[in-house]
């Protein structure tokens, strides 16, 4: 069904058959003991298992460095500074681009890593592939964001006075790169897949999740069959550069269109299923939950649209002097058709001027020319793309602080 290719769709059909009791690795009796100790819309705290390398244990969560222009860190993440992408071309460079950690970024030896295929989706048995033998295989190429399903989580609060929990994500939990892999669809075509296979459930290799005192493993969440031979893809580039480990060394999933989480990092195993599979990845997180939501979470829909200033929040502007104000904006449902930009607060709008392209549609660039008097100013951005999802005044409220779209309003000073 084509239908499954949208992440509403397929999340939706997933939730019922959890609900029927039709599940296989999360249960409700397991979602329940989660509840019992941390609360269902608690924000989940990271813990290092164990098993976590020496090298990543001495060097903290992120491995890269993380210089104050470029990142606020957030605890096992880093976002990126919008002032940073001032004067950047259409991808975002590596050592500026988000990064997301559950627990912290492993160091792992292409040499001996290996990409596992399991799963009685299989036709003949299990299949494992080293780097040398998937790097091997025909290439593809696709230029496509990642952006986590919280980007934007912090304005609940601080624009409409909501208290929700989570990272506290401005606007820089997205990136834009050019990947370059190895078709998923390739690798499953190869390994043999049976007319029954349902689900894939790809797993990462970073250190075991914990939240309530309970041990979730690691890090994964599945995609339908029909998703996975759509558009996926396991990366090895990004930027044309081999994967930093910050983001999947040596390899890791980019999904096209779908939130973040699950273009899982560092992938170490794919099980192929011929039954649906579930992981707390999309039953105790990456739901909605919250008042006007049932009782075990709305499904999970793709991103929404944005807009973001390459400009400091509270930025000093020289008065009387045209200002050259530059942004970009993003849709998950398609391209940007245009962008409104108000000074004011919203009083007044005028359109923005588009830049450049917009290569396999991730974002525009966009700019609009303003001479500002003394005082200070409210800067508003609001995209409408190509189905006509323009962004709304206000988010619907959610525990969890996903899926924020709302304008946001950007205070800069001028004298």
């Amino acid at each position: 069904m084509d239908d499954l290719l949208h992440e509403s769709t397929y999340d939706g059909l997933r939730l019922r058959q959890w609900l029927a009791g039709r599940a296989r690795g999360f249960s409700r009796r397991d979602l329940l003991k989660l509840t019992a100790a941390a609360g269902i819309a608690a924000a989940p705290a990271p813990a290092a298992s164990a098993s976590a390398s020496a090298a990543a244990a001495a060097a903290g969560p992120i491995l890269k460095p993380l210089p104050p222009e470029l990142f606020t860190v957030l605890g096992t993440n880093a976002e990126m500074r919008w002032p940073a992408m001032a004067g950047q071309d259409y991808l975002v460079p590596v050592d500026r681009f988000f990064v997301r950690n559950h627990t912290r970024t492993p160091v792992i030896d292409a040499a001996a890593w290996r990409l596992h295929l399991t799963g009685a989706g299989l036709r003949h048995g299990p299949v494992a592939l080293s780097y040398a033998e998937l790097v091997d295989l025909p290439s593809h190429t696709v230029t496509t964001p990642v952006e986590c399903a919280g980007n934007g989580r912090s304005f609940f609060t601080t624009q409409q006075g909501q208290p929700v929990s989570g990272t506290a994500w401005q606007l820089g939990a997205i990136g834009v790169a050019r990947w370059r892999g190895v078709r998923l669809s390739t690798v499953l075509r190869r390994a043999g897949l049976t007319r029954h296979a349902v689900d894939v459930l790809p797993s990462g290799l970073d250190d075991h999740f914990v939240s309530g005192g309970a041990d979730l493993g690691p890090v994964r969440r599945p995609l339908p069959v029909r998703k996975a031979l759509h558009d996926v893809l396991l990366a090895y580039e990004m930027n044309g550069e081999p994967l930093p480990p910050d983001h999947g060394f040596p390899v890791r999933l980019i999904v096209p269109h779908w939130i973040g989480i699950a273009s899982i990092k560092w992938v170490g195993s794919i099980e192929v299923a011929d039954e649906p599979l579930f992981s707390p990845w999309n039953t105790q997180f990456y739901r909605l939950f919250g008042p006007g939501y049932p009782a075990d979470g709305q499904p999970f829909d793709r991103q929404v649209i944005k807009s973001a200033f390459e400009l400091d929040r509270e930025a000093s502007l020289p008065a009387g002097r045209p200002v050259r104000l530059r942004g970009r904006s993003w849709s998950a449902a398609g391209r940007i058709r245009h962008v409104e930009v108000s000074t004011d607060g919203g009083g007044h709008w005028r359109r923005a001027r588009p830049v450049g392209g917009s290569e396999g549609g991730a974002w525009q660039r966009w700019e609009l020319d303003w001479r500002p008097a003394a005082g200070r100013h409210e800067l508003l951005a609001r995209a409408t793309d190509v189905h006509g999802n323009t962004q709304p005044d206000v988010t619907a409220p959610n525990d969890l602080g996903y899926l924020f779209d709302a304008v946001v309003r950007h205070p800069v000073v001028v004298a």
